[in-house]
């Protein structure tokens, strides 16, 4: 394994944590937005139709999925900037 490929693999994994907090976030904000409610419903959740939970389940997934490929891509793109090289 080359040596970028080492080095990127901690600076990954802090990308990784960065685009989970921001999708989290983001989550929040746009299910508050979308249900006007703070807290989305949870798998569990007795009170909450089925229907309310997919969604929800649906929207966190694409939201962090888009989020996930934005920040990893990102990382990716400024490691390319640094050092001349694409880390994948």
């Amino acid at each position: 394994m080359s040596p970028l490929k080492l080095l990127y693999k901690p600076v990954g994994a802090g990308f990784g944590m960065l685009g989970g907090a921001l999708a989290g976030a983001l989550f929040s904000r746009v299910w508050k937005a979308v249900a006007g409610e703070d807290d989305a419903p949870d798998a569990h959740d007795e009170e909450r139709a089925w229907r309310e939970i997919l969604a929800a389940a649906a929207l966190q997934g694409a939201i962090f999925a888009v989020v996930r490929a934005a920040v990893e891509r990102g990382g990716a793109v400024g490691v390319r900037r640094l050092t001349g090289s694409w880390p994948g």
